[in-house]
């Protein structure tokens, strides 16, 4: 600071302003940022949010000056009058050569005890593990019962009470009832608090009320209230004040909530949203049972398309062994047509020749009927063949098997039983007949 005066005095003339700034940044160096007790007077809180005001005592006053984008913290309204305690840099305005406070923050006198003793406080019970995050427990996802520690009267109980209806209306509450400040306050919640752990009567507990000052909060701020949350066998919200508003209740409970509103919703599952993920579900469930189902039946069309019965195979068997029949016939026909004409042909050379007539007649009506009795002996030994080949195929057809008493024994997945190794005592059966089929149980194997 000396060296700032001594550059100024090297010059013969400096300007007003150029004291005046020599003088703020003496002052902003050599005084630190402080708290000043004091008195309000001639307060005043523009239209920019900018609050003027005189802090005064017994012997002396200074000007103070809080900005808005400080003054917009302040929970409370200052008035003339009102003995408060300042967080300040002192400075010098330089267009007036003014020396004022600039305000960094505001509070009612007596509140640094109340913040002292709650730091204190706050200490001790975290050096205590009181505070572990390891300690908190979950809150359950769908409480049938909420309880609600709070005042009767209390505008918080209306707000958690509507927002629990809101969210989720089939949710019973259970009100246990307290003072929620004044003295005497603090042992009445813990109180209220130990009740609701004994009866253990809900799925969670909810520590609420409404907004105020510190002194009117300081309830929540004593250590019976904090060892009655951790010592409380549901889990605890703690919903005190406002969002700006901390408590110890706050660091204690499993969970904090800014306001006793937002407490309820942290409690309380989105009844609206439920019943939407509740539909999609379906929805979803339906499109996987329908797309399942249409997989089955194509798999079911493959099979059966492959799947022959024993029946048509036979049947199949049949045509096809007629149809080998009537090209070994139609063969047949064709040969002794063309050996009619061979016949033909050489009777007709030879009557062309003129040799011995009756005696080639003779001979031709003797190869003839050698011929016909060749062809004869060989279709009868054809159809013979055929006919035995038939026999021996409707032999061996299952049905003919079935007709002789046997029958087709399948386990309830269709595989055919042959051994009965493969049985067990009480399995159930399905056995195929000649004609129908019979469903029976095994009681012993051998």
């Amino acid at each position: 600071m000396s060296t700032l005066f001594d550059q100024a005095t090297q010059q013969t003339v400096i300007s007003v302003a150029e004291l005046n700034r020599l003088a703020r940044t003496a002052v902003e160096r050599g005084v630190p940022l402080v708290w000043v007790a004091g008195e309000i007077s001639n307060f005043k809180r523009y239209d920019s949010g900018h609050c003027y005001f005189t802090l005064k005592d017994e012997a002396a006053q200074v000007d103070a000056v809080m900005f808005r984008h400080k003054a917009q913290y302040l929970d409370w309204r200052p008035q003339n009058g009102m003995q408060v305690e300042v967080r300040a840099t002192a400075t010098v305005y330089e267009a007036r050569g003014k020396f004022q406070l600039a305000v960094d923050a505001m509070r009612r006198a007596g509140l640094g005890v109340l913040y002292a003793a709650f730091e204190k406080l706050k200490a001790k019970l975290e050096k205590e593990g009181l505070f572990d995050p390891a300690l908190k427990r979950e809150l359950p996802s769908f409480p049938r019962t909420v309880g609600v520690v709070t005042s009767p009267q209390a505008a918080a109980l209306r707000d958690v009470i509507t927002a629990l209806h809101r969210r989720m209306p089939g949710i019973k509450v259970i009100i246990y009832p307290t003072p929620v400040q004044g003295e005497g306050a603090g042992a009445k919640i813990a109180e209220a608090i130990g009740l609701a752990g004994e009866r253990a009567e809900c799925d969670v507990l909810i520590v609420c009320r409404g907004g105020g000052s510190i002194e009117d909060l300081w309830a929540y701020n004593e250590e019976v209230v904090a060892r009655a949350i951790r010592a409380c066998p549901v889990p605890v919200v703690s919903g005190v004040g406002h969002e700006t508003d901390f408590t110890i209740a706050d660091f204690a409970a499993d969970v904090r909530a800014p306001t006793p509103t937002a407490a309820a919703e942290l409690v309380s599952p989105d009844g609206v949203q439920l019943r939407r993920d509740v539909a999609f579900a379906g929805q979803q469930l339906v499109r996987v049972f329908q797309r399942d189902i249409e997989d089955r039946m194509q798999r079911l069309d493959f099979l059966s398309r492959r799947l022959t019965h024993p029946g048509e195979r036979i049947r199949n068997q049949q045509g096809h062994l007629q149809h080998l029949a009537t090209r070994l016939r139609g063969a047949w026909l064709r040969g002794a047509d063309e050996q009619s004409w061979r016949l033909r042909d050489t009777a007709q050379r030879l009557r062309g020749s003129a040799p011995d007539t009756g005696g080639l007649l003779l001979q031709q009506q003797e190869l003839l009927r050698r011929l016909q009795a060749s062809m004869r002996s060989r279709m009868t030994a054809a159809a013979e063949r055929v006919h035995g080949a038939q026999s021996h195929l409707l032999h061996l057809s299952p049905e003919r098997v079935l007709d002789r008493g046997y029958s087709i024994t399948e386990t309830a997945g269709g595989a055919i039983v042959r051994d009965s190794a493969q049985l067990t005592a009480e399995q159930e059966l399905k056995v195929t007949l000649a004609r129908g089929w019979a469903s029976v149980r095994v009681k012993r194997t051998g």
